[in-house]
């Protein structure tokens, strides 16, 4: 199959490697890696190796072969027939909707830090703030009031790169200073501890953090040279995001002491230290707001976007007409409020657990599996393509012909199952979560609900086929 798709217009090369780093880039997960000390360091190799960088190769390949085919849904559907597009593109607009409450509890957090700290464990603020925000960027978006592209992206760089880079340079001048670190930097503290699997719930989250490299695929051809440049531009955003999430994670290691580190004010935590040791009074308030700005223009620009994909599958007859029908401003309102009613059931969970950064964990746990399963559907199908499409012209492929492509997405294959199974240990050692069974009970009944439809959809299908 060939492909004569024309790009409308042309990307710069450093403008494809902005779009990678901005979509993939998140200080939501920095206090969970910070947990590992200088070993993270080698946990961020393990999941470059094993995840990330398999991930950039199979984007590379897919996307310079069938840019024009919308991407996850219809590589899945081409490899493994209709059921496993729609499953893909489920799994992506499900994980989405448990992102929400997660990315809403740090700007919860943040809000809270800015007027009263102490809020940040009371479950019925950062409950009702979630929602209210929430519910805020739906409503804009029922009138088709949403950001652009551009506010998106200027958000996500005052709202992430720049702390990022703030945490990293300040972390710097504060060891110049003569301040201790609080984690031994050596080769022996490289070395991750696993002799519990207890010590390793926090690895799902740095792969996790790695996520939406092919979020880019639709750019494929809009750089002058495809073949070169995207994947060349794949690999150069895989550094730039690895050293940028390494460096900004060790720098919190490094400036608060691992037992009062929190996993969901962490960032909060370290800015408000550099506040005193600096005699920077504003500069954790200044901070407090990017990150708040940031995060609402994350959340008000991506609320729509899962939907699409649902829409599309909704518009094949593969769910129920109704969610098929959009308002004047050409919204599908009814997807809209079907995912505000389970991102708005998904925030009892603070009332479940006793602390709101357990109930934060959890919803971090369960999106990351969701993902991963998403992700593996696409590495198996990478593999099936190059022997049922094998006479596809390729602009790129992954080296080592059909052993290469074995191998990448076998490890990539691996790393998601491995990352699946973690997500059902609880983070005993690391925070209060009250009763391990509990959550662990919430953590299963959450995923056999969020997988169900996936099976009656089909069968509906099929149902309605034989009819």
């Amino acid at each position: 199959m060939t492909t004569n798709y024309v790009p409308k217009k042309v990307l710069s090369f450093l403008s494809l490697i902005m779009i990678n780093v901005i979509a993939v880039d998140s200080i939501r997960t920095l206090p969970m890696a910070a947990n590992y000390g200088f070993a993270l360091i080698t946990m961020y190799i393990i999941a470059a190796i094993g995840f990330f960088i398999p991930t950039a190769l199979i984007t590379a390949e897919l996307a310079t072969t069938w840019p024009e085919k919308g991407g996850i849904y219809s590589w899945a559907k081409l490899a493994f027939g209709e059921k496993w597009g729609f499953c893909v593109v489920y799994l992506q607009w499900i994980y989405n909707i448990i992102w929400y409450p997660t990315i809403l509890t740090l700007i919860a957090s943040t809000l809270a830090y800015l007027y009263k700290p102490e809020l940040t464990q009371n479950a019925s603020f950062m409950m009702t703030t979630v929602l209210a925000t929430f519910w805020l960027c739906t409503l804009l978006n029922m009138f088709g009031m949403r950001f652009s592209s551009l506010v998106s992206s200027i958000g996500s760089i005052f709202g992430t790169l720049l702390p990022m880079l703030l945490i990293i340079a300040l972390t710097i001048v504060w060891l110049l200073n003569g301040n201790t670190s609080e984690i031994a930097m050596n080769w022996q503290a490289l070395n991750p501890n696993f002799k519990s699997v207890t010590e390793l719930v926090f690895f799902s989250q740095i792969v996790y953090s790695l996520l939406g490299l092919e979020m880019s695929s639709v750019h494929a051809l809009e750089v002058k040279n495809p073949k070169r440049d995207y994947p060349l531009a794949l690999m150069i955003s895989v550094c730039i995001i690895l050293f940028s999430l390494i460096l900004a994670s060790l720098a919190i290691a490094i400036v608060i002491p691992a037992i009062s580190l929190d996993n969901l004010t962490g960032i909060i935590q370290t800015f408000t230290l550099f506040s005193q040791s600096f005699h920077i009074s504003w500069l954790g308030s200044l901070v407090a707001y990017a990150i708040l700005i940031g995060g609402i223009a994350a959340v008000a620009t991506w609320i729509i976007g899962p939907t699409k994909g649902l829409f599309a599958a909704a518009s094949d007859g593969l769910l129920p007409e109704t969610m098929s029908k959009t308002n004047r401003f050409n919204v599908p309102t009814n997807i809209l409020l079907l995912q505000g009613g389970i991102c708005t059931i998904l925030t009892l969970v603070y009332l479940l657990l006793p602390t709101v950064e357990a109930s934060y964990f959890a919803l971090s746990q369960m999106a990351a599996s969701l993902s991963m399963l998403m992700y593996i559907i696409l590495f198996a199908g990478t593999i099936r393509l190059r022997y049922t499409q094998a006479n596809t012209p390729r602009p790129f492929k992954i080296p080592g012909k059909k052993i290469g492509v074995w191998l990448i997405c076998s490890m990539g294959i691996l790393t998601c199952c491995s990352v699946i199974m973690i997500g059902f240990v609880p983070p005993l050692t690391h925070m209060d979560i009250g009763n391990g069974y509990l959550y662990e009970t919430i953590i299963v009944i959450g995923m056999m609900i969020f997988l169900s439809p996936v099976i009656f959809i089909h069968k509906r299908k099929e149902k309605k086929a034989q009819n």
